[in-house]
């Protein structure tokens, strides 16, 4: 099975583990390390679902988990989970997943015509039109306003999977695995410190996975490895990948959720789906780095427009070109590195429009 999008070399993948998976339907390949959607950009699928109100096409706007867009249901039947953003799902063999928010099919959304009801729609008319008259309420309005929310839906059957709790104690919590995160622990390692790591990602590294750039003299990938040798070594410092950081309390009590079996069909026999952490610790670092913020013009939400950095990140880190042929837009320096990246995996770099 071919991905007419995916290079030959390079990137962070086992080209050796094929994995078979289906979106609404239809099979599709990629191998493990993937996404789900850096296979399906690895596949020449770029329409991944609706928007809310309209329903305009959808495409992959970022690499991480500040996806607004590609926002898909995994599995089914009992184990159906909907709005899973699709640069964080890990692909593994025999992921099945479904487009939302259309009918009949994503490429022939028929409520898409609600787009010429625009000018009749503006922001909040539902206040005003839901209101009269009152004893509409209940028999009508209520009823389509609950038919119309939500985008997937959830399974109405027994959850067959097990969830745990956790407490654990520490005296540096450093929240974020990139180049920041690594010294932040290593630092308080070699002061002694308890230090407990946290990253929602597989891998260590933060951005630094999707670089191609030189960190302190040599390659980022080599930087990492050194950096989390380093970190292995030391008894003090535990590191917990696929763990999201979600909540900052009084006292700094943080709450983590680790998952475990999200990246697989179903969990081990023995093992939970998912585990939340209550971490009491005496000092917290932030290392979460930032994220890139889009330019704003007609028609910036449509498939094919998707930001720099994740542009770069989808070439470095999975060998997929976004597309044959590419347009940066930009107000600032950080695009020039990702359009060097751009053409360097072989993609034709037509212009780069800097708003300076």
């Amino acid at each position: 099975m071919t991905q007419p999008f995916r290079r030959d070399t390079g990137g962070a993948i086992d080209r050796d583990r094929p994995l078979d998976f289906t979106f609404d339907g239809r099979p599709y390949q990629g191998f493990a390390g993937d996404t789900l959607a850096s296979a399906l950009l690895a596949n020449g699928v770029h329409l991944v679902g609706r928007s809310f109100k309209y329903h305009r096409p959808r495409g992959i706007l970022s690499a991480g988990s500040e996806e607004p867009n590609a926002l898909v249901t995994l599995r089914d039947g009992a184990r159906r989970e909907p709005n899973v953003r699709a640069p964080v799902a890990e692909l593994y063999d025999g992921l099945a997943a479904t487009s939302q928010n259309r009918w009949p099919s994503l490429g022939f959304d028929l409520l898409a015509t609600t787009r010429f009801l625009a000018p009749f729609l503006p922001a909040g008319f539902y206040y005003k039109t839901f209101m009269w008259p009152a004893s509409f309420w209940e028999p009508v309005y209520e009823r389509i306003v609950r038919a119309a929310a939500g985008l997937g839906s959830a399974s109405t059957e027994p959850d067959p999977d097990r969830y745990e709790k956790a407490h654990a104690f520490c005296d540096v919590l450093v929240v974020g695995a990139g180049p920041a995160g690594l010294s932040a622990a290593i630092a308080a390692g070699h002061a002694g410190c308890r230090v407990l790591l946290v990253d929602e990602r597989p891998w260590l590294g933060g951005t630094l996975g999707f670089s191609r750039e030189d960190v302190g003299g040599r390659p980022a990938d080599e930087a990492v490895t050194a950096m989390a040798a380093e970190i292995e070594a030391m008894d003090a410092v535990t590191v917990m990948t696929r763990t999201t950081a979600f909540g900052a309390y009084e006292d700094n009590v943080f709450g983590l959720l680790e998952s475990i079996g999200d990246h697989v069909a179903e969990p081990a026999p023995h093992q939970p789906r998912q585990r939340m952490w209550t971490v009491r610790t005496r000092h917290a670092v932030f290392a979460t780095g930032a994220i890139e913020r889009p330019l704003v013009f007609d028609g910036n939400d449509l498939p094919g427009i998707m930001l720099a950095s994740a542009a770069a990140a989808y070439a470095n880190r999975y060998a997929v070109n976004p597309g044959r042929r590419a347009v940066v837009f930009t107000n600032n320096d950080s695009a020039y590195r990702p359009a060097f990246d751009l053409a360097e995996a072989g993609i034709e770099v037509t212009a780069i429009i800097d708003a300076r």
